[in-house]
């Protein structure tokens, strides 16, 4: 039976091995695929808090980008005065990254106690209510910029490492590594006891309020655990894109997180991994074969972005009626199914009359 202690020792492992190979590939990565990788590593922290919150803890959210936008804006508003005022380094990051998880954990606690309050369709309202209202709140509050958004101090590469690196590299070194510090937590949480009152709210609340689970604290600490992930994706975006603007964090991209876990599989990790991929790579794919295809400009004016929520609508469908667990569960089975064919078979041992 797995110990506590050794159930976490192998999360670890697998999130450092992860990490690390995720860091080997940057090396056979041209500067725009580093670019792709850090951009996918930002996701993650999304779609992995995302994941978590729908899939164990049954709490719809439509406005996730408007946590990845407090994280990003919390990074900018406190990275920015201390470039300006001659802080640099380590030390700026740090406080950016402060900035990201307090102002993205003060998000979630507000969403996360009314979460508590709101059940089904009034709490996706409320989440949808603020992702449409991001663009006003913005204009609105003095320091975030409006549409031009705010600047964030650029990044470079460390002096050690200067020659062997280049920044979109480094970028997705830093993004990697976050990304690691933030869904590392969700995963020991889904393993552990956590994830079992998680589930166990899901599944009946009257039965788990008997059981001694509270389903308030349960469901707030769901909502500030994917907001804190989610929010340092949003400081990685910012840290690559060196601005934050509502723009980035719209309606369209709000839900096309919330596919991508379903797509890859509500209550997975894994499924998170692969939805963040999706969301980054497939639209940059139907974009480069519909350039390709050599359609009058106009017609590809038009078709751009378009194909993509075409394909993504399909795609969606096709999974849920094929594999109703996601593109994990598929690809888990088909591996435990390989991994069985390929297991030798002991033979019964003969029995005394076929001696």
């Amino acid at each position: 039976m797995t110990t506590d202690r050794q159930r976490v020792r192998a999360i670890v492992l697998r999130a450092l091995l992860f990490t690390l190979l995720a860091v080997g590939a940057t090396f056979v990565l041209d500067d725009y695929r580093n670019y792709q990788l850090a951009v996918v590593a930002a996701t993650f922290c999304a779609t992995a808090g995302l994941t978590l919150l729908v899939g164990l803890s049954g709490q719809l959210s439509l406005g996730h980008a408007v946590l990845m936008a407090a994280g990003g804006y919390g990074y900018a508003l406190t990275a920015a005065p201390a470039a300006e005022a001659g802080l640099g380094g380590p030390a700026r990051f740090g406080l950016g990254i402060a900035g990201a998880l307090v102002l993205a954990g003060a998000v979630g606690v507000l969403l996360g106690l009314a979460g508590a309050r709101l059940k089904g369709p009034y709490l996706a309202g409320l989440t949808l209510a603020l992702v449409i209202a991001l663009p006003a709140i913005t204009t609105e509050v003095p320091g975030l910029g409006g549409g031009q958004g705010v600047g964030v101090p650029f990044e470079g590469v460390p002096d050690a490492l200067r020659g062997v690196v280049g920044v979109e590299q480094w970028h997705a070194w830093i993004a990697v590594v976050i990304a690691a510090v933030a869904v590392t937590p969700l995963a020991l949480m889904r393993s552990g006891r956590s994830g079992t009152r998680m589930r166990a709210v899901h599944g009946d609340e009257t039965a788990a309020r008997l059981a001694g689970i509270s389903p308030a604290r349960v469901k707030t600490k769901a909502f500030v655990a994917g907001a804190l992930s989610a929010g340092l994706g949003g400081a990685v975006l910012a840290i690559v894109t060196q601005n934050v603007s509502h723009g980035a964090y719209d309606l369209a991209f709000s839900l096309l997180l919330l596919v991508a876990v379903v797509l890859g599989g509500l209550g997975s990790i894994g499924g998170a991994a692969v939805g963040a991929v999706l969301v980054v790579l497939l639209p940059w794919l139907i974009d480069t074969v519909v350039a390709g295809v050599g359609l009058p400009a106009d017609l590809e004016q038009r078709l751009a972005g378009n194909v993509a929520v075409l394909v993504f609508g399909v795609l969606l469908v096709a999974v849920t009626v094929a594999w109703p667990g996601g593109l994990s569960h598929a690809l888990g089975g088909r591996v435990s199914s390989l991994t069985h064919r390929l297991r030798p078979t002991r033979q019964a041992p003969q029995s005394l009359t076929e001696r």
